[in-house]
């Protein structure tokens, strides 16, 4: 197989008479290489993005939470703590009371209040290394302090030191009628972890005073769990079931974000089926420059026929040809994908300086920052596929080449 090895490099060398053939060759290359750069960007861009998202969502929703079923309230909350943290991949617990609220500063603004016990909340969110101003040390019980998210205060125009009155949905009988329950809190921090939705809807006090804004007595909404490795959740969430009886909910995070991540997996998997029609196209390229090749060869393939060259032979020559054309889009393609997806962070930049825009505005998109996650595994998936289309695309013409008839061929040299 020396010889058909040969002659198919010298064939991918050789300058061809008709230079459209040449032409095409060098369209073939350049668009294999631009299908694969292309699907391993974009490939790694969304491996960052749902990186990205999963880590900051995951910085604020617990990995696991315990709770009741229904509405009722979680009153016996610290044995639940107690049990749980006894487990040796629960790292932190937390209670927690979440409500819908209006709040008023010089201006008015739906959001969401999160009542905490600041010491414990340190060990399942990474909100306190997120705090632009103050600290959640300063929510103190009966203070009637509020931590708010950067985008929310300046949405209602307030800052550290300013008071805001929070509207919480129930109401009470006064003289003057029905009112819904008001309570004037201070600003006493600041926080931003870079998601837009947290960052504008989320307000945060210390739990004894949500409990009284909310009036749910010593009871808790439920409890949040930090774990080891949050990939284990599922398995850890099944055991905390067993363990603390019926009364008790528990669920991970893979239940509560179910359809958002299955839709992020979704995507990706579109993109990269769509995108690899860009690699198929410039495959049809091949064989149309192989099949020009084989017409244009039609009397070396003859002389190479009646020197006793098999039919399998001729079939080599050509798909060798094919194959380098190919393999070299495909690394081509592969490096400059390569390239790209280590320095993403530094090339949008410099596009959204250029072009003077921005790309993801944080306003529409959960994360405003992108950001590439390279990985191996998916680079040799798109090599894969990029050379296997390559290969299935010379063998057509190479098969057409070997069914050449030397009589035929060379009856008009």
């Amino acid at each position: 197989m020396n010889l058909p090895l040969k002659i198919g490099l010298r064939y991918t060398r050789a300058k061809r008479k008709n230079h459209f053939i040449s032409f095409i060759s060098f369209i073939s290359i350049a668009g294999i290489a631009l299908g694969v750069m292309t699907v391993i960007v974009v490939i790694s861009v969304m491996n960052g993005f749902d990186r990205e998202l999963r880590e900051r969502m995951l910085s604020m929703v617990s990995h696991a939470t315990i709770s009741t079923y229904g509405n009722e309230y979680l009153t016996d909350w610290q044995r639940a703590v107690d049990k749980a943290v006894q487990h040796p991949e629960v790292v932190g617990a937390a209670p927690y009371i979440d409500s819908e609220v209006l709040i008023q500063g010089n201006r008015t603004e739906g959001a969401l209040v999160r009542g905490i016990v600041p010491e414990l909340e340190e060990k399942v969110t990474q909100v306190n290394e997120k705090m632009r101003y103050g600290s959640l040390q300063d929510l103190q019980p009966g203070k009637y302090r509020i931590v708010l998210g950067s985008e929310l205060a300046a949405t209602l125009g307030v800052g550290p030191g300013d008071q805001v009155m929070v509207y919480a949905p129930q109401f009470k009988t006064t003289a003057v009628g029905i009112v819904p329950r008001v309570k004037r809190f201070t600003v006493s921090g600041i926080f931003e972890v870079g998601m837009y939705e947290f960052d504008s809807k989320l307000a945060i006090v210390h739990l004894r005073d949500a409990q009284k804004l909310f009036r749910t007595g010593a009871g808790v909404e439920g409890i949040r769990l930090e774990l080891k490795d949050l990939m284990q959740a599922p398995r850890v969430a099944r055991e905390l079931a067993r363990e603390l009886g019926g009364f008790y909910r528990v669920r991970d995070w893979t239940q509560q974000n179910v359809n958002f991540f299955k839709a992020t997996q979704t995507e990706r998997m579109v993109m990269f089926i769509i995108l690899s029609m860009i690699v198929a196209v410039a495959a049809f390229n091949i064989l149309s420059t192989l099949v020009m090749l084989v017409t244009e060869k039609q009397s070396d393939i003859a002389i190479l026929r009646t020197q006793g060259f098999s039919r399998r032979q001729v079939m080599a020559v050509f798909i060798v040809t094919g194959v380098v054309i190919g393999l070299i889009g495909t690394l081509l393609g592969t490096i400059a994908g390569v390239v790209i997806s280590w320095n993403i962070d530094v090339i949008v930049p410099a596009l959204e300086r250029f072009f003077h825009t921005d790309f993801m505005s944080a306003d529409v998109y959960y994360v405003s920052d992108i950001t590439a996650d390279l990985k191996w595994r998916d680079v040799l998936t798109i090599v894969s596929v990029s050379f296997g289309l390559t290969v299935l695309a010379t063998i057509y013409p190479a098969w057409r080449a070997s069914r050449v008839q030397p009589a035929e061929a060379l009856r008009y040299e």
